[in-house]
């Protein structure tokens, strides 16, 4: 059976044609055009979009919308987007982060989607034609979702605010082993009264540190400040077993890699494992 792809210049029309049987939405195209010459027969059509407001960026006073159908690559490039660029750059080489988008990372199974775990951290909503929708919501139903996503909100942290590490065992391309990103903001003093901890290949996709979350507050980014964060870290993960690493391996080196990311020790956007 030949494989059908069929475009629509909005989000309206292309939406209605996904409630057909054996279609797929069709962003970038780095998972789902693998799966297929893969061998998923479970397609027989792609469905896309050439809405323009898909690839929009937009900034303004501090709050950033996203097109779901924006690049990795031109995140990267973003003048304004300097503080997401670690996240952008952590996914794929240059060809994949050409192609790789904003609405796909969201869909990513661990362990792809390193900047869904980025959007986790920023508390972002995500919108559809049904509503705007808090990101975490979002990931916990996505494998029922059939529903475009278009674009995705949320505020800069501020200067410095937000941190992104990926740990892999190749560089400078290579699959996570995990990845981790944190929106921290401190008091005059120093200590942090607030934090927003995702992680990514500690479960099948994106999810919330929480109790290594309540464990920095009121606690200073020192040694012996993070380290109740450190022990609680691992706290309702349930992480991967794939080629990259076993969920063993994983478990033991979480907190090594968070203690350095929470440390400011970590010198660029992705270390070896």
């Amino acid at each position: 059976m030949a494989l059908a792809l069929q475009t629509f210049s909005t989000v309206k029309d292309a939406d209605a044609a996904l409630k057909a049987a054996g279609t797929r939405y069709l962003g970038g195209g780095t998972l789902v055009v693998r799966a297929t010459n893969e061998g998923d027969v479970s397609l027989s059509s792609f469905v896309r979009s050439t809405e323009p407001s898909l690839s929009t960026i937009a900034v303004s006073g501090g709050k950033i919308r996203l097109g779901a159908s924006v690049t990795m690559a031109a995140i990267a490039r973003h003048p304004d987007l300097s503080t997401l660029s670690p996240a952008a750059r952590a996914v794929g080489g240059p060809a994949i982060r050409n192609m790789a988008t904003v609405g796909g990372n969201l869909f990513a199974p661990a362990p792809y989607g390193d900047f869904a775990v980025a959007l986790l951290a920023l508390d972002a909503t995500v919108r559809t034609d049904d509503g705007e929708t808090p990101i975490e919501t979002f990931l916990a139903k996505r494998d029922d979702s059939r529903a475009i996503v278009t674009s995705v909100g949320f505020a800069l942290p501020s200067h410095g605010g937000f941190r992104f590490l990926k740990v892999s065992r190749v560089k400078p391309k290579g699959i996570s082993v995990l990845s981790i990103a944190a929106v921290l903001e401190q008091a005059a003093d120093g200590t942090v009264c607030a934090a927003r901890i995702a992680l990514g290949c500690m479960a099948d996709r994106p999810m919330r540190a929480r109790a290594a979350e309540k464990a920095l507050l009121g606690r200073k980014l020192t040694k012996d400040g993070i380290a109740p964060a450190l022990a609680a870290v691992g706290e309702g993960t349930s992480p991967i077993t794939d080629p990259i690493a076993s969920a063993w391996y994983r478990t033991q080196v979480l907190p090594v890699h968070l203690g350095r990311l929470l440390l400011g020790q970590v010198a660029g956007m992705e270390t070896k494992a």
